[in-house]
């Protein structure tokens, strides 16, 4: 009856199905929610990208997290570093070309394992979950969890 056991439990071996679904693109899903936002943030090849602060703001998490993260994407060649052009204390993310195309097809199949995952649920069983992850989620039920007022 814990509701973080439950979502702890739960949220492994929804990363263990995702990973698996999406492994033939290269990335794991946590490679996949980073590129996806750094996609979502102008990050394509030739753009400027987003500031790692912005990156890491947008993902929820540390600057130190942020660069963490970006070692083996950096190392294999999916996402490229640069200084800003104004201020070159500032690092942009940028997606290579080979990043691009592995995000690509890391998009199609997580749309395939997404949909499969709503036919295994049921009808509107999986957009109610993304909606309840998503409160449970949101800055909102923090600050309600954490204030001092509440039972």
């Amino acid at each position: 009856n814990c509701t973080h056991t439950a979502l702890r439990q739960a949220s492994r071996q929804l990363t263990q199905v995702y990973d698996e679904a999406i492994s033939p693109s290269g990335l794991t899903s946590a490679q996949a929610m980073l590129v996806s936002r750094l996609d979502e943030l102008g990050g394509a090849p030739g753009g400027k990208g987003p500031s790692l602060q912005a990156l890491a703001k947008r993902l929820s998490i540390q600057i130190s997290a942020l660069t963490h993260a970006l070692r083996p994407l950096l190392r294999d060649g999916v996402v490229e570093l640069h200084a800003d052009a104004k201020d070159g204390r500032i690092k942009r993310a940028v997606l290579t070309e080979q990043g691009m195309k592995q995000t690509r097809q890391m998009y199609e199949l997580w749309l395939a394992v997404n949909q499969r995952m709503d036919s295994v649920l049921g009808a509107g069983t999986g957009s109610e979950l993304r909606a309840l992850a998503t409160k449970v989620a949101s800055p909102e039920f923090l600050a309600a969890m954490t204030d001092d007022q509440a039972p």
